[in-house]
């Protein structure tokens, strides 16, 4: 008791050293880890900080709407969204760009939902601004959610006239539909020496790390990188033992005939899969697959069993064999003539029908005309049915000559099934349904089994679990601060090639999504060298090594040397061929190369192909530029060092207009827009911390 009555008296003092404890437990670890945890901000651009709080939201709402996405894909996406949106706003405001209600009220119109929604149309089936104000002054729940609605239709309204800003600012003068003209109509004549850069040994001129460095430091952003960690790894998989495959084996094998099980001092015969009279029950009771009563065609069998399963009378049994992970027993209960049909259609919709990407509106009476006169031609003509189906068909199958591959029976609506299974294969005829006129061709028919298969999983026993797990911990343990390869191979394992994982990377190597190795090689706190086991649910354990950090910035010389070595090269080696490259003729150019003067005629500076050569445009400008009869300095071209003499220059007739050329070059005024974004995004200062939250 005195204990207990000192104890309570000192409490206090006990909680305070704890509350110390705690207090430098949690300062020391903000230190450690830099108040990372304490940002608020996903990041910025331009300044602008994207709060965490605004974007986990919207991060959660692209997960709940996009099925199968990630957290990390959707992050992705969103700061994607984010980025263009800050960028783009910027531009508006700065460009003066406003918009008003119309511009919004259009934008919403384009939403089928809104725009034909018959709630917002009046008598004529046209969008009523009317009735549209008065449902949402009168559902003040609708109109909170239009808020939002709102707010993206501004965006978009201002983005479109935007978009029509800068094609407006790409305008095709006439000047330049002139020289499109003549660069496609003048033509040149010249004589040419080359010295071709194939000509010098590659072991005669040396790309060092420094040259593709100070190659790509002239071209920044054609180089530019976010950074990334170079990981390799080894895989110990926690796949089933051939002892485990046996032990399946045997427990299938065992299902085929009836055994005797002794219960509370009785014996009780089980049925087995030979003599079961309840089939359905006998697969569902011994079976990791449900019991299928699908009739199947020999291509949807395993093809290494096809045939067996296919010809297998009915009530025999086929097995134990191997079909993916699972052993297999499969009985078979019957077969079925003409069981899968296979067809091809042409589809002629109509104003109202459910097909959303007509190629022409139509009435249902036009339609039928149209119909009509297809089937016409296809019955007089069979082999025509697919190009007819490319060239007519309004459903997505045209693009596969309107196939529709095998089906069974009401896979398809009521009309096309009766035609399909009441007709033999070659009738072509026409039936309606609720997406239109169908010209269908029936193309084939085939027989179908129906097999009852008892399928149980070949999984790893326990015991092979333990196995890998103790392999894979040891490795992890011996590869800590020792050579990485020389680890592997002594434990009889492969090193895979180094993955490199930019910060917002998720999938990993052969081993597909793996977020959490990528956050660790990422964390501040893992350093070059440092191992670390993952366990991969359904895979078994990736022992990762970081290798190597690049930090943002330039590419690493391994990144761009593929890029630009042979560049490089060539440069260098053209530094080598010019220094030959002299002579008061091409002749004696020529002789001093021991090669020969080649002729080039009617060349274009739109098509500047030379013989042998290929396509030299550098070449072919320099020809046009120099004048006749003259002779120009080396030319360092695409495949080598070239010397040109012009002989003559055609020039194209001059034309009263040249408006077909100017229509053609402002084609890419469309693409404006599209590379506004990117370019915006070059120059701005855009800050990403994702990495801390994702």
């Amino acid at each position: 008791m005195a204990v207990l009555s000192k104890i309570r008296k000192r409490s206090g003092l006990l909680l305070l050293a704890i509350g110390f404890a705690l207090l430098a437990f949690v300062v020391q670890d903000l230190f450690t880890k830099g108040f990372k945890s304490l940002s608020k901000d996903v990041g910025s651009i331009n300044g602008k900080d994207v709060t965490f709080e605004e974007f986990r939201v919207k991060v959660a709402n692209v997960e709940k709407n996009g099925q199968g996405t990630t957290a990390t894909q959707a992050a992705n996406q969103v700061w994607d969204q984010e980025v263009a949106i800050a960028l783009l706003t910027k531009e508006f405001e700065d460009l003066g760009i406003r918009t008003g209600r119309n511009h919004i009220i259009e934008v919403l119109k384009s939403d089928p939902n809104i725009g034909q929604n018959p709630a917002f149309l009046n008598q004529l089936g046209k969008f009523d601004i009317k009735k549209f104000d008065a449902f949402f002054n009168s559902n003040p729940e609708q109109a909170k959610m239009l808020k939002d609605r709102e707010k993206d239709a501004d965006l978009s309204s201002k983005y479109q006239i935007y978009s029509t800003l800068l094609k407006g600012g790409m305008y095709t003068t006439t000047a330049e539909g002139k020289y499109k003209y003549e660069a496609e109509t003048n033509k040149v004549d010249f004589d040419f020496v080359t010295v071709l850069y194939s000509s010098v040994k590659d072991s005669d001129v040396k790309v060092t790390d420094a040259d593709i460095t100070d190659y790509m430091k002239k071209h920044e952003k054609r180089f530019k990188s976010d950074g990334s960690r170079e990981i390799e790894y080894v895989l110990v998989e926690d796949k089933p033992s051939a002892k485990d495959e046996e032990e399946v084996k045997n427990k299938v094998a065992a299902l085929l005939d009836q055994k005797v099980e002794f219960r509370d001092g009785k014996s009780d015969t089980i049925p087995g899969f030979k003599s079961a009279t309840n089939i359905a029950e006998f697969v569902a009771n011994n079976s990791d697959k449900p019991y299928d009563t699908t009739y199947v065609t020999k291509q949807q069998l395993p093809a290494q069993f096809a045939d067996a399963l296919y010809n297998l009378p009915t009530g025999e049994i086929y097995g134990p064999y191997i079909d993916g992970k699972y052993y297999c027993l499969s009985k078979s209960m019957g077969k079925k003539a003409n069981a899968k049909v296979k067809a091809s259609h042409i589809l002629i919709s109509w104003e109202g029908t459910k097909v959303p990407n007509k190629k022409e509106k139509r009435t249902k009476e036009q339609a039928k005309a149209k119909a009509d006169a297809l089937l016409a031609q296809a019955q007089a003509n069979p082999t025509s049915f697919m190009m007819l189906a490319l060239t007519n068909s309004d459903d997505s199958s045209a693009q596969q000559g309107g196939d529709l591959g095998y089906f069974g029976p009401n896979q398809m609506v009521k009309p096309f099934n009766d035609f399909a299974f009441g007709n033999p294969v070659g009738k072509i005829g026409l039936i309606e349904t609720e997406f239109g006129y169908h010209i269908v061709n029936i193309t084939d028919k085939q027989d179908a089994v129906r097999l009852a298969t008892v399928a149980q999983k070949i999984d790893p026993s326990e015991a092979t679990t333990n196995e890998a797990y103790t392999k894979a911990t040891k490795f992890e343990m011996d590869a800590n601060g020792k050579d990485f390869a020389a680890v592997a191979k002594s434990a009889g394992l492969v090193v895979n090639a180094p993955v490199k994982a930019k910060p917002m990377d998720e999938n990993f190597g052969n081993v597909g999504n793996q977020r959490q190795i990528v956050k660790w090689a990422y964390d501040k706190e893992t350093e070059i060298g440092n191992v670390k086991r993952f366990e991969i649910p359904n895979v078994g354990h990736v022992i990762a090594k970081l290798k190597k950090v690049n930090e943002k910035g330039l590419m690493t010389v391994e990144e761009a040397k593929p890029m630009v070595e042979m560049t490089i090269k060539n440069e260098l080696k053209a530094k080598k061929i010019l220094a030959k490259m002299k002579g008061s003729s091409l002749d004696a150019i020529a002789k001093a190369n021991a090669t020969g003067v080649q002729i080039a005629n009617g060349v274009s500076l739109e098509n500047p192909l030379l013989p042998i050569v290929g396509a030299e445009p550098k070449v072919v400008g320099t020809a046009f530029g120099i004048g006749a009869n003259k002779i120009s300095a080396p030319v360092e071209g695409i495949a080598g060092v070239f010397v040109v003499k012009t002989r003559t220059i055609t020039k194209a007739p001059k034309l009263a207009k040249y408006d077909d050329y100017v229509n053609r070059l402002k084609g890419n005024a469309a693409q404006a827009a599209s590379r506004a974004l990117p370019a915006l995004k070059n120059d701005a200062n855009i800050e990403d911390n994702r990495l801390e939250f994702y």
